[in-house]
């Protein structure tokens, strides 16, 4: 909707990816293929603009650092405690890339996708994959670490 283009997802689950390619995605790569990176950079092609990671996992990010070009952004969505470190700063500094830091959304945020799912814009009902009571919140939280029938999001509700 904003203009990213080509948009290439990673996951090393298959339903993960086809589920990206359903959901807009243009290519859809297995980060343990042999292969990937000479597959993200077809895919790619000269862009390589932005790479958002959205697992918290170091992996992940070192990989989606290796993967940006000239100017190219890392957006850090994905939470974790664990230390974050650019190997290669002298590649980092003459490609002028830049690593940002997200947390959250902001109210306004959530007041603009009321409007867009409220317009047909926008459906977010592709992303919800279980709908619970919060008497099975527990049952329903071990369910999603256990990763049982592909979760994607939970919701309780009254």
């Amino acid at each position: 909707m904003v203009g990213a283009c080509p948009v290439v997802a990673v996951d090393p689950l298959p339903a993960a990816r086809e589920r990206a390619l359903r959901l807009g995605a243009d290519t859809a790569l297995d980060p343990a293929d042999p292969e990937f990176a000479n597959l993200l950079r077809a895919a790619a092609g000269t862009g390589g603009v932005a790479a958002f990671d959205f697992a918290g996992v170091p992996a992940a990010r070192d990989q989606a650092l290796a993967a940006l070009a000239e100017y190219g952004r890392l957006v850090l969505v994905g939470l974790t405690d664990q230390p974050f470190t650019i190997q290669d700063n002298l590649w980092f500094c003459r490609f002028r890339q830049r690593v940002l830091g997200h947390y959250g959304s902001r109210p306004e945020d959530l007041v603009d996708l009321v409007r867009l799912v409220g317009m047909r814009r926008l459906d977010l009902s592709g992303s919800i994959s279980g709908i619970h009571r919060p008497a099975d919140a527990a049952q329903a939280v071990k369910a999603l670490e256990r990763k049982e029938d592909n979760p994607i999001r939970l919701i309780l509700t009254p």
